[in-house]
């Protein structure tokens, strides 16, 4: 009778993991370049099937399961990386990457250590000095003569244009390229911040030959009215686990209580 407890336990967990994926979504609705955060659950078949070639019991040892532990649980997360639409802004270090490939951008830490991270944020502006850099004041990495990463520079007092290539030009010459990153398999990221990503072991990165547009700004790829569905289904089947719980709740009372007095 007890395990009906904690399969309505495991179940409002993986509702409670959902909910909080959902939310952040939706919060980060606006957020250029973000992408749309899923939650899975894990399969019954998955999880015996672990149990049974489990490392630790040896791979081809028969051990008995004993007892069993209906539920759920909480499976892997994952980003859906498909391009949010475009909205034009007329800022020319607006830029937004039509296709794959993300922008190279090299993060100051608070405590002065540095890193490459990759975003599809390309709410750029100038500093003072002419360096691009995103709207946290990290800088945005070109591509150097040997396909190395280097800063941009750039003369603030001149005009500057960015052609769909990545190169940026000042009075009729080009002045830098843009350095934009892909990877073979999306798998190997994993979320850094809002909106960018950072590689994990086995990462390997590709050239994109995606075009750059200049002036527009790639909105978040979430669907609002669809996260709001799923919010509703969400906290419903939390309510239903809720429930049980509570029936459960009012039977052991009466088993405790009542059928104990009568004795």
């Amino acid at each position: 009778m007890l395990k009906g407890l904690y399969t309505a336990y495991s179940g409002m967990i993986n509702e409670q993991n959902r909910m909080d994926v959902l939310t952040n979504n939706l919060a980060n609705s606006a957020t250029t370049g973000y992408k749309t955060v899923g939650a899975t659950s894990q399969t019954f078949d998955t999880v015996i099937t672990n149990r049974i070639k489990d490392a630790q019991d040896g791979y081809y040892t028969g051990v008995r399961i004993g007892r069993s532990m209906p539920g759920v649980k909480i499976g892997e997360t994952y980003t859906d990386y498909s391009q949010g639409a475009f909205r034009e802004t007329g800022n020319p270090f607006d830029l937004a990457i039509s296709g794959t490939g993300f922008f190279t951008i090299e993060f100051t830490s608070r405590s002065g250590e540095t890193s490459t991270v990759y975003t599809r944020d390309g709410s750029f502006t100038l500093t003072k000095e002419g360096y691009l850099v995103t709207k946290d004041g990290d800088y945005v990495m070109g591509e150097g003569a040997n396909g190395e990463p280097v800063k941009i520079k750039l003369d603030p007092t001149q005009q500057a244009s960015v052609d769909t290539d990545g190169r940026i030009a000042q009075n009729g010459q080009i002045v830098a390229q843009l350095k934009i990153t892909d990877f073979s398999d999306y798998e190997y990221l994993k979320h850094f911040g809002e909106n960018c990503y950072i590689p994990v072991e086995g990462a390997e990165t590709i050239t994109t030959n995606a075009p750059i547009q200049a002036g527009y700004l790639e909105a978040s790829n979430v669907q609002v009215v669809r996260e709001m569905v799923e919010l509703i289904s969400v906290t419903r089947q939390y309510e239903a686990n809720q429930k049980i719980i509570q029936t459960y709740d009012s039977a052991l009372e009466i088993s405790a209580n009542r059928i104990g007095k009568l004795g």
